[in-house]
């Protein structure tokens, strides 16, 4: 069995959605001083690599605190799409259809388009590939209970309405952004988690993404 990260590191200056705040972490007590150490957190719920629930669009839908926490873990197939660039950013059904059979089987479908190597770019805000509406519909349709992407945001840059979003999370599906090294999952035969934090009200989390091979 192998396990492999597929998550960014939460430290100072890490890139953020546009108009979120970085988050601080600060030293409050230290070994020299007292005799331990601890850091005080401070960050937004939909920071690095992260779930939306759907309370994060939908009013009065459900908190991951008061999802099952199987909704977190199942197997996964990963599809390739980096194929997919500024020229041609849209994730179609037609991307789709060859992993019909294999999206029957799974829980959680992660899309690769490659674009977390441009983590720590201005570059990757913005023109990143994206599902259309068509395709997260589609999507819906085999009750996934996620859809992981490597990118900022599960809509396209351009987009004004979340409707990717939206479609995705008013069927209970979450939305997993901002995964990372996703060269290194295979396309199918593993399982992936994505277990957040269990706070009040939690309309995202933080995440330690993972996939387990076998």
């Amino acid at each position: 069995m192998k396990t492999i990260d597929l998550s960014h590191t939460i430290k100072d200056g890490m890139p953020v959605f546009p108009g979120t705040e970085a988050p601080q972490i600060e030293d409050v007590f230290t070994h020299d001083t007292h005799g331990f150490w601890e850091h005080r957190l401070t960050l937004f719920s939909h920071i690095g690599t992260h779930i939306d629930a759907p309370a994060h669009m939908i009013k009065g839908a459900g908190t991951l605190d008061n999802m099952s926490i199987d909704s977190f873990i199942g197997p996964a197939i990963c599809v390739d799409c980096t194929h997919k660039d500024v020229t041609d950013p849209h994730i179609t059904i037609d991307d789709l259809i060859p992993y019909e059979s294999e999206l029957s089987e799974s829980d959680f479908v992660i899309l690769n388009t490659g674009w977390y190597r441009n983590w720590g770019n201005q570059k990757y805000f913005t023109h990143y590939p994206a599902l259309t509406e068509a395709a997260a519909q589609w999507l819906v349709e085999f009750k996934l209970k996620g859809v992981g992407v490597d990118v900022i945001s599960i809509d396209s840059a351009e987009s004004g309405s979340y409707e990717v979003h939206k479609t995705l999370l008013e069927q209970g599906t979450i939305a997993i952004e901002n995964l990372t090294d996703l060269h290194l999952i295979p396309t199918e035969g593993f399982l992936f988690s994505c277990l957040p934090l269990k706070f009040d009200n939690a309309d995202g989390s933080p995440v330690r993404a993972i996939a387990i091979c076998t």
